[in-house]
């Protein structure tokens, strides 16, 4: 078992700093060492865990990588980039009422499939509902009217000519903004990749736009999807459709947003540690995080590469499993990629429960507020009534999720975004020589945030330490990864609350990192695991808020993942 590392020092962190080249200011040192030693506090359960005989697990599921074929793709002239960027001065428009999406992505694709409806007609009402809402929430960072215009034309044209446009056919759509798009800006919402735009579309781009969706825009999120809140974006926070008053969660708050205010009935994000069901739930909508490998990763901006994966947010559970459907399937882009086909999903939605095992994790439910319990128990009921058979069960590893996570995930972090440094991409600020270019560039681009995961992730990994902290954190993970085995081998699904409270006000907990991690202690278990989970709403908190229930399935359970989510919609509240 490793020793227990001493408490971080100031002189730590301005070597850490040194060590992950950025530049940081005196208060920035004394800020970052009083954050970083709380964290680190809270991670020494993690690193006092007796792992004895333990392996380190590094990636949740077995790997085949395969190295793909180059194939050269012809990269973006200087005319093409200047034709294809945004006109509008800050690439936002924006809804004083929020709402659910008025007609689903089925009913609306099934309507331009059979030429009942146009797709430039729901295109141009999606266009206009961000153009009179978005201002007061700020879902979107960049809304693409021409490019969403010309693609509802060509789906227009397929019909009109006897071609089946796709299963998506003129559903409008809302990428969250680390997810390539070939001549349009990607930011992540940071300074940092100021004016890069990407050559290529991410998989999960071209398999929308196959399937026949209309990209209407990028959405907010927190800068590199680290943060819980949508607060961390260089571009300013997004607000709740509930209560503007109240984060949407993240980091990927403006996807949860744009489904929740109506703006489209389908958006995707990405789910590192729960940045897809939190937010989700947050906001009163739908969000997966599927089985890790069973969606394409190509094009998707790195954050933790062992932990990422793509999902939808919709706003019914049918609209849930028809984009899935759309982007999941092997992808010989992605050597992550599980070499299987695609879930048949929506074929399975009527299936029920009945005679199916349900577990209540009892590690994921203890410490959440009492009308969040009541909202699970209520969901409990709805299972039961329908002929599942429910009862509590321990995931004891699960405890120490929410500490593993923040080693690991920082960790490969600190790696991901060495790559950024002012030579490559976006954002550079001049310096006397290339080291000092580097720092004076990441301190000018970063936030907060994202030095504060860089620099934690750092010192996980450094000299003295890298076992302690990382190694540790992946011997725990192995710990989890059992202990669900075990749970599902006498459990066909397990479920939880989804968050631990239902949305706070915006601010209430920008200056405390760790109260803000804590929001993700329901969901981090299932990425360090890779197994699959989604939430479902049901019902509100006591102050109105809506409330999650999440759904959980072993690896590659996502038939039976949603079957029980539509049966828990349909005893919805």
């Amino acid at each position: 078992m490793p020793g227990m590392p001493r408490r971080i020092s100031r002189d730590d962190v301005a070597h850490v700093a040194w060590l992950a080249r950025l530049d940081v200011t005196d208060d920035e040192l004394e800020r970052f060492t009083e954050q970083l030693g709380a964290i680190l506090e809270h991670a020494a359960d993690v690193a006092a865990l007796d792992t004895s005989g333990v392996p380190p697990t590094a990636h949740p599921l077995p790997l085949a990588n395969v190295l793909r074929d180059d194939v050269p793709h012809e990269s973006l002239d200087r005319d093409e980039v200047l034709a294809e960027a945004p006109t509008a001065e800050d690439g936002r428009s924006c809804s004083p009422h929020p709402g659910r999406g008025r007609v689903s992505a089925a009913a609306t694709a099934s309507s331009v499939r059979t030429g009942e409806r146009r797709a430039r007609e729901v295109v141009e009402e999606a266009l206009a509902l961000v153009e009179s809402g978005d201002g007061a929430l700020h879902a979107f960072n960049n809304v693409l009217i021409e490019e969403a215009l010309a693609a509802a034309d060509e789906v227009d044209r397929q019909v009109a000519a006897g071609v089946d446009p796709g299963p998506l056919a003129g559903v409008p759509v809302a990428l969250k903004d680390n997810l390539c798009t070939r001549g349009v800006a990607t930011t992540c919402s940071s300074r940092i990749l100021d004016g890069w735009r990407p050559p290529y579309d991410a998989t999960v781009v071209a398999r929308l736009r196959d399937a026949g969706a209309v990209v209407v825009g990028k959405t907010n999120m927190d800068e590199f999807a680290m943060g819980s809140s949508t607060e961390n974006s260089a571009f300013g926070p997004t607000r709740n459709p509930c209560d503007p008053s109240r984060v949407p969660g993240g980091s990927s708050g403006g996807s949860a947003a744009a489904v929740a205010a109506g703006f489209v009935p389908v958006a995707l994000g990405s789910d590192t540690g729960g940045s897809i069901r939190q937010p989700a739930a947050l906001c009163g909508v739908v969000g997966v995080k599927p089985t890790y490998g069973l969606v394409s990763r190509y094009g998707l901006v790195a954050f933790a590469s062992s932990l990422d994966q793509i999902g939808p947010f919709a706003a019914t559970v049918e609209d849930a499993a028809l984009a899935l459907e759309v982007i999941a399937g092997h992808d010989p882009c992605d050597s992550t990629s599980i070499a299987e086909p695609a879930p048949s999903l929506v074929a399975v939605l009527g299936d029920g429960v009945e005679g199916l095992r349900v577990g209540v994790v009892r590690e994921l439910t203890d410490g959440c507020d009492a009308d969040v319990r009541a909202r699970l128990a209520e969901a409990v009921a709805g299972l039961e009534s329908a002929g599942a058979k429910v009862e509590e069960v321990s995931v004891p590893a699960a405890a120490y999720g929410l500490s593993a996570y923040y080693l690991i995930a920082p960790a490969e972090a600190s790696s991901n975004l060495a790559r950024y440094d002012g030579v490559r991409y976006g954002l550079r600020v001049q310096g006397t020589d290339v080291a000092a270019m580097y720092g004076r560039t990441r301190a000018a681009g970063f936030g907060p945030e994202v030095k504060r995961r860089i620099m934690l992730g750092t010192y996980a990994l450094s000299a003295g330490y890298y076992d302690a902290y990382y190694g540790q954190a992946q011997r725990v993970r192995t710990l989890i990864i059992r202990d669900f085995d075990a749970a599902y081998r006498d459990h066909d699904l397990l479920v939880s609350p989804t968050t631990p409270t239902t949305a706070f006000p915006i601010g209430a907990k920008a200056d405390d990192p760790l109260a803000m991690y804590l929001s993700d202690v329901c969901t981090v278990p299932s990425n360090l695991a890779g197994q699959p989970a989604m939430t479902v709403p049901f019902g509100r908190g006591d102050d109105g808020l809506p409330v999650g229930v999440q759904v959980l399935a072993p690896a590659r359970g996502e038939a039976v993942m949603f079957r029980a989510a539509a049966v828990l919609e349909a005893h919805a509240p």
